[in-house]
């Protein structure tokens, strides 16, 4: 469908796009709703407004009392309307709908069957409804009986219910396939928030299946929900930065893919007035994700996977800052990196801690004694004990460490030989054959040995942090034990939940952290 947009302020003209799926992002207060309402009105004979929260909590706006009636009129009418005729949501008239749909459908049936025996009972809405409901939900079922729809589990156990008690995503789920399947023939559907109390493994397949039920219509959705605007792979995506109320226009742009920039961090930055913090680790269970937005509550943290992913995509967006205007920044694991490396990394505005693993963060002395303090143990005894233990898994692990750290050493150095241009064959025979003379392993072996071994005799503790790659090394330092905490998991959950009060032990823990980055 070739949709008319609204006025572009930065452009004075209106645009016209051909598309069956448009996502409209912006911030909360941006304009997405005034911007889907001038649709519905420049569309009004076509368009259906769908909103699951207006639908499951809000009355109809829909009034029968005349505007030019006068305020005492208007009062008692609400009044009477209140007490006498409570007013439905669409999600109660919707279910009156199809009731009647499927009453009207079972009687031509039955009509219909007395003069053709073995005639198929037709197809309704609530048959598609159930069909991809229990789809979504699928230890639930759809029973109708009595004029009523119930849902009972499928456990032997379960009991039933009507619809009006299924839980809000219940009934937004039921309400969201029934108000798609009832739209007029090629409609226009502006829907608001289609992520709105949806769950992540319900959100992206329940509208897939729905915009696949009706190839007919154009779908309009009005969002901020970046991983649903990146999952409708089909569509045309508009970024709504702001909205004049007074005269009617809006600073928008339509998103097109960036260069050398992934688009669903593209979209995801511009729906944003945060900073970005750019991180290793997944979206879910890593502990920088967890970790590192309380550290940093003023940025969007946004993990990129693997480090070369965070170097390759804070330099990309430090490069698009002239169009974004906002700042960003990395951070990145140690990963026994030269100093060399760490400032240059460093000048690109990744940040990389003073700790061999980001899990050495949680072991920083002002943070083991802010727990230890809050479990009730005696700080300097917690620590004591905790030091002399990381020290002596260090002198038990010493020569696998000196072997790690020589080895990235030798690869480094490798690099760096190797990376010199070359114009023969004989050239390159010659610089591998100089590899042994340009790069004296023994000589590099000592002196990460000679380092080690004082760090253990002198008992650096902070420095052991920085050189000790291990991931083991919280349980079995037995931080746990002497704090009176469970497991590493209880210890890592406390830490982020003091980090979570901002009261002064979380100011402590995040001060630790933030020095350790060099912040």
């Amino acid at each position: 469908m070739e949709i008319i947009l609204p006025k572009n302020r930065q452009t004075k003209v209106q645009r016209q796009i051909d598309t069956q799926i448009l996502v409209v992002l912006g911030a909360n207060g941006s304009g997405k709703s005034f911007f889907g309402k001038d649709l519905c009105d420049r569309y009004e004979n076509k368009s259906i407004r769908i909103s699951g929260m207006h639908a499951l909590f809000l009355g109809s706006q829909d009034t029968d009392t005349p505007i030019r009636m006068n305020e005492l009129n208007r009062l008692q009418s609400m009044i009477t309307d209140r007490l006498f005729m409570p007013r439905l949501s669409d999600y109660e008239k919707l279910i009156l709908h199809l009731q009647t749909e499927e009453f009207e459908a079972a009687v031509d049936y039955k009509e219909k069957s007395k003069k053709e025996p073995g005639l198929k009972p037709p197809v309704t809405k609530i048959d598609r409804i159930q069909q991809l409901w229990e789809k979504m939900f699928p230890h639930n079922r759809l029973i109708r009986k009595s004029g009523f729809i119930e849902l009972v589990s499928v456990k032997a156990d379960s009991y039933t219910y009507t619809a009006s008690r299924m839980s809000d995503g219940e009934k937004l789920v039921f309400y969201l396939i029934g108000a798609v399947l009832s739209s007029p023939k090629n409609a226009l559907l502006v829907i608001e928030e289609p992520e709105v109390l949806l769950h992540d493994s319900i959100k992206n397949p329940l509208w897939d299946a729905l915009e696949a039920m009706r190839p007919d219509c154009t779908f309009v959705y009005l969002s901020h929900d970046i991983d649903f605007a990146t999952s409708r792979k089909t569509c045309k995506r508009i970024w709504v930065r702001s909205y004049l109320a007074d005269k009617k226009e809006w600073d928008y742009e339509i998103i097109e893919n960036k260069d050398r920039f992934p688009e669903e961090l593209y979209l995801e930055l511009l729906g944003n007035r945060k900073p970005v913090l750019f991180i290793e680790g997944n979206e879910y269970n890593s502990i920088d994700n967890r970790l590192y937005p309380l550290i940093f509550p003023d940025y969007i943290v946004k993990p990129m996977g693997g480090c070369q992913k965070v170097i390759e995509t804070t330099k990309a967006f430090t490069q698009l800052k002239d169009f974004h205007n906002l700042e960003s920044k990395g951070i990145v694991d140690r990963d026994r990196r030269t100093e060399g490396e760490i400032e240059y990394l460093r000048s690109q505005h990744i940040y990389v801690p003073a700790v061999a693993e980001v899990e050495n963060l949680l072991m920083l002395e002002p943070v083991i004694r802010t727990v230890a303090t809050r479990m009730l143990k005696d700080p300097d005894q917690v620590f004591g004990e905790v030091k002399e233990n990381v020290i002596e898994l260090f002198r038990n692990d010493l020569e696998s460490q000196i072997l790690l750290h020589a080895r990235h050493k030798v690869q480094k150095r490798l690099e760096t030989v190797l990376n010199h241009k070359m114009s023969s064959i004989d050239e390159l025979d010659m610089h591998v054959k100089s590899i042994q003379e340009l790069i004296h392993v023994d000589a590099i072996y000592e002196k990460f040995r000679n380092k080690f071994i004082y760090y253990i005799e002198s008992g650096d503790y902070k420095n052991i942090l920085r050189v000790y790659n291990q991931k083991g090394m919280l349980p079995q330092s037995r931080i746990c034990n002497l704090c009176g905490i469970s497991n590493k998991e209880s210890y890592i959950n406390l830490i982020l939940s003091i980090l979570s009060e901002n009261k002064t032990d979380g100011e402590i823990i995040r001060s630790a952290i933030k020095e350790s980055l060099g912040v």
